[in-house]
């Protein structure tokens, strides 16, 4: 395999050029405005040093931009994986202390060798159980109860837990306490914001900037109120009248270092990184494919399992926790124009700058601001519109999606994922274990076949025509054998029977036993058992076995030909020789 399928950069390198470096900068500055402030927040909702947000965005870029095969996914903190990392971590440490920061970056780690590994595997598939309404429930209660875990830093109050049942109590009990003056700052930081993301740009505009430039300004909102924020506490001293701030930030580089490695630790954190990695891996890949569409590239899974694994290696040994790619930040890294991960490069040298010549500016900084930036990033990925829409074209996968939100809000993160997941499968395994099996016959002058029920159509009385839309696999070969067993009793004239088999792309061995049972159940019954429309995969698999050997009946390539050699009396004969699949 050539260096350049786990390279890509080695791909959009050779052809990068001052143009495109321009335009990447550009983006990069924006995205770095951006990104400071969320990541400062991210690291806050993980329950550690706001630091180590910037810390996790800088070097996992720089990985990113050598494996990932996305030219504009930007990758760093997001939050639905910042409160996976919280989730998985307070219930065994103190937020924020030394043990609860080696358990992240050791979480960054295990994800990261996990991301790798898939890679070198091909194991992207694993992705598949996360089915679009169990991760569209799942963000949804995120953002939801990320909002609600943030009000405590709005009220300046104590709260903590993992679900709504926990949180809501303690923030109830908490009112009493509530600091007025980190409530009017946190009040009026998401007034700004919410203001900001949706009013400043047409105001901008009215102005007569132009709508790109009125519209990079616009995203640079968090920043703003990050700067008056500080400059009121700093003028004011409402650190002293009781506003929480961030304090004393370490000012310079992360220096690289061993997470902890603890293997009784590693186990114990190893099914949360496995779900961070998954969902980290989903919302990526979503974004990813999203935006390379509108540009006609592609990406590659197996470049973006890699892409991230690197990133979340870079994380762990540079002072970071779990990153993946961002939706929000990605889309904001396209609209600006970015033309390859040089711009995350770009990005990453923007946050390493401000590490090492902004940090002590941000002492002063209030939560009640990092928590508005959260709220109102996090809200926006809230669409309980979509469960009303999944419910009503499948009341199955909307259950699913409803058992998920209702998981994650009411018992905690990963087992609301746990929960949408299996039952989503077991939804799956309960629908197939029943397949729509239609008895058919022949449209008049035609050589289609319909639904009796839905169709004004032919049949013969000695023919009975059955088609299984579905696969036959172990939970539903009970319910074939059963099924054919009471249309046969109901027709005692059939003398053959024909299992149209389009729909059908698997015969797994229990399906197998149940077709030898049902040949032999028909037989007893003097009736003679063939298939057709037997897809080429299919047959494949049957040619291994020795069923078509023994079972007597015929393999007709298409139900026309069927009728036509078994009751050619109700058919218009079209040729003159049937054509059928032959046993070798």
């Amino acid at each position: 395999m050539k260096l350049s399928h786990w390279l890509p950069c080695l791909t959009w390198g050779r052809r990068y050029n001052r143009s495109k470096a321009t335009q990447d900068g550009m983006a990069a500055l924006i995205v770095t405005l951006m990104l400071i402030p969320q990541s400062l927040a991210y690291a806050m909702l993980a329950g550690l040093p706001p630091v180590m947000g910037l810390y996790a965005s800088i070097l996992p870029l720089l990985a990113y931009a050598l494996f990932g095969s996305s030219r504009t996914l930007a990758v760093g903190p997001v939050a639905v994986v910042s409160l996976m990392t919280a989730a998985a971590l307070a219930p065994l440490f103190p937020a924020g202390s030394e043990a609860y920061i080696g358990a992240a970056m050791l979480l960054a780690l295990l994800s990261g060798l996990l991301l790798s590994g898939m890679a070198f595997l091909r194991l992207g598939f694993l992705a598949n159980f996360l089915s679009h309404p169990v991760v569209s429930g799942f963000i949804s209660a995120s953002g939801i109860l990320i909002a609600i875990g943030q009000l405590k830093h709005l009220f300046g109050i104590s709260a903590s837990g993992v679900s709504l049942l926990q949180i809501i109590p303690q923030l109830w009990q908490g009112l009493p306490a509530m600091h007025w003056q980190t409530l009017l700052i946190g009040l009026l930081s998401l007034a700004w914001l919410w203001w900001a993301r949706a009013r400043l740009k047409p105001a901008l505009q009215r102005l007569g900037l132009s709508a790109q430039t009125a519209g990079n300004l616009a995203k640079a909102g968090p920043v703003l109120a990050i700067v008056v924020a500080i400059v009121a506490v700093s003028w004011l001293q409402l650190d002293q009248a009781g506003v929480k701030v961030v304090g004393a930030i370490p000012q310079g580089l992360p220096g690289l270092a061993l997470p902890t490695l603890d293997l009784e630790l590693a186990l114990q954190l190893l099914p949360a990184a496995l779900l961070i990695s998954l969902v980290g891996f989903v919302e990526s890949v979503s974004v990813g494919q999203t935006l390379a569409a509108k540009r006609r590239q592609r990406i590659e899974p197996d470049n973006e399992l890699l892409g991230l694994g690197t990133a979340n290696l870079s994380a762990a040994f540079s002072g970071g926790f779990p990153v993946t790619g961002g939706f929000a930040r990605s889309v904001v890294n396209y609209d600006a124009g970015a033309q390859t991960p040089m711009a995350g490069v770009f990005t990453a040298i923007g946050i390493a700058l401000s590490v090492m010549l902004l940090t002590p500016l941000l002492h002063n900084l209030p939560h009640a601001v990092l928590a508005a930036t959260i709220i109102v990033a996090v809200l926006s990925l809230v669409d309980l519109g979509s469960l009303g829409r999944t419910w009503r074209y499948s009341r199955q996968d909307g259950a699913a999606q409803l058992a998920t939100l209702l998981g994650v809000l009411l018992i905690g993160v990963e087992a609301g994922i746990l929960i949408g997941v299996g039952l989503s499968l077991l939804l799956f395994l309960w629908r197939t274990s029943q397949p729509h099996m239609a008895v058919v016959g022949q449209v008049p002058g035609s050589e289609h076949f319909r639904n009796v029920e839905r169709f004004a159509v032919i049949e013969s009385p000695s023919v009975l025509s059955v088609r299984v839309d579905e696969s036959l696999y172990f939970p539903n070969a009970r319910y074939l054998e059963d099924r054919i067993s009471e249309l046969i009793a109901s027709r005692p004239q059939v003398r053959h029977l024909v299992l149209m088999c389009s729909g059908v792309n698997l015969i797994d061995a229990s399906a197998l036993d149940s077709l030898e049972t049902i040949v032999e159940r028909l037989q007893t019954a003097g009736v003679q058992l063939h298939l057709s429309e037997v897809k080429g995969p299919v047959m494949d698999q049957l040619r291994r076995s020795s069923f078509l050997e023994h079972f007597g009946g015929q393999v007709f390539i298409s139900q026309f030909d069927a009728l036509k050699t078994l009751a050619p009396q109700v058919t218009h004969p079209l040729s003159t020789q049937p054509l059928t699949h032959r046993t070798p």
